[in-house]
């Protein structure tokens, strides 16, 4: 009898040992760290796209002038690059999408120029070598953020920005060999968040009825069922001060959805807690999540550690103001904030350091580069082209 209690008090510290220690490992191989690739060493786009340019199944990176080789990195031109001093100028490239525009099983480049200039897509010319083709999407681009995303709910992305006469629109890729995107109004003329350099544009259901509404810093445009209608019904609500992207989801798991906005050139994340008064409706209640590092001018929202809930990637966009804003000549950094809403207190952000001389531009694209189903960042900027890959 003596014995088994022995034996038995041995095998449970054994088990408690291990137990431990195989949680102790297993946090470790499921910290989140990532190897830093320079892709490019010159200042090209403030922007960058993911996608499988010549069908290889591999994903390449493009950016401004040029598509990056997968998986070497080899550059190649898609138009003719331009020289830009990262102390005086601005690029000719801020966003940068992909998308099969013409519906021939090639993706082609979406690029939107310096605020208030034009709406391109070039058209991939598959196997052929030299420059592609170039096509107006729109002449006027008035926001810092315009961006891609799926309006009528087809499956096919479209694009959302403030144009022309301060009209916030969305653009439906042509098809079917066509070259001309279809523009739809949401707005009236003079709209808000729709002048040269407005900041702040996100897309997401904000009132709970199942449709993805288009929201600002002033406010949101409410998805009627077609989206084709015009106008949509804007609500007004303070969401702070000038940003990049918008964010909404649930962040207090309380049936209503919040947003996450952070500032383009000062300082500040904050998350904006939804709150319903019969009386006055939705209105929002703001709450810092961080302010050690400015100019946080692009913001992306994807689970990046596998816990099914949405974390927070940002950075410091180097010299956003040739180094004139706040904090503009502190190091360009780039950090992801592990998202946790399983407290006492509300919902957490972790800040996690990525780098610390990289930072974003006004992008951040998040993908699975190299297929080991792990998320990949990857950032363009007045630095340079960057990969980072989570290991």
């Amino acid at each position: 009898m003596i014995m088994r209690r022995y034996f038995f008090s041995i095998s449970m510290l054994l088990l408690v040992i291990t137990f431990c220690w195989g949680y102790q490992t297993g946090d470790k191989m499921n910290e989140v760290r990532f190897k830093k690739h320079i892709i490019y060493q010159n200042f090209i786009s403030e922007g960058a796209a993911v996608g499988d340019v010549n069908n290889d199944g591999m994903k390449d990176i493009l950016a401004g002038p040029y598509w990056f080789e997968a998986p070497d990195w080899v550059a190649h031109e898609i138009r003719s690059p331009l020289k830009f001093d990262h102390t005086t100028d601005w690029s000719d490239s801020f966003m940068n999408f992909v998308l099969d525009v013409n519906e021939d099983g090639w993706l082609d480049f979406i690029s939107i120029g310096f605020p208030g200039t034009g709406a391109y897509w070039f058209e991939n010319p598959g196997n052929q070598k030299g420059h592609w083709n170039k096509y107006v999407i729109d002449t006027t681009v008035n926001n810092e953020s315009p961006m891609m995303a799926d309006v009528d709910g087809d499956g096919r992305m479209d694009l959302v920005f403030g144009s022309g006469n301060r009209e916030m629109k969305w653009f439906r890729a042509p098809g079917n060999g066509r070259i001309e995107w279809d523009q739809m109004s949401i707005s009236k003329e003079n709209a808000p968040g729709t002048s040269r350099f407005s900041h702040g544009l996100g897309f997401g259901d904000i009132n709970g009825d199942g449709r993805k509404d288009i929201l600002i810093t002033q406010g949101w445009w409410e998805a009627p069922v077609n989206r084709t209608d015009v106008p949509w019904k804007f609500h007004e609500a303070s969401l702070g001060q000038a940003c990049s992207q918008m964010h909404v989801f649930d962040f207090d798991n309380d049936g209503d959805n919040d947003v996450i906005t952070a500032s383009a050139h000062n300082y500040g994340i904050w998350w904006h807690e939804q709150i319903y008064e019969p009386k006055s409706g939705l209105t929002y209640v703001e709450h810092l999540i961080d302010s050690s590092f400015s100019q946080t001018h692009g913001v992306a929202l994807e689970d990046l550690n596998g816990d099914l809930l949405p974390d927070l990637i940002t950075g410091k966009r180097y010299f956003a103001h040739n180094g004139k804003d706040p904090g503009g000549r502190d190091p360009a950094v780039l950090y992801w904030f592990e998202f946790r809403n399983d407290t006492n207190a509300g919902p957490e952000w972790i800040p996690h350091l990525i780098d610390d001389n990289s930072g974003v531009g006004v992008q951040v694209v998040i993908s699975d580069l190299n297929q080991d189903n792990k998320k990949d960042i990857v950032i363009s900027n007045k630095m340079g082209v960057f990969f980072f890959e989570r290991l």
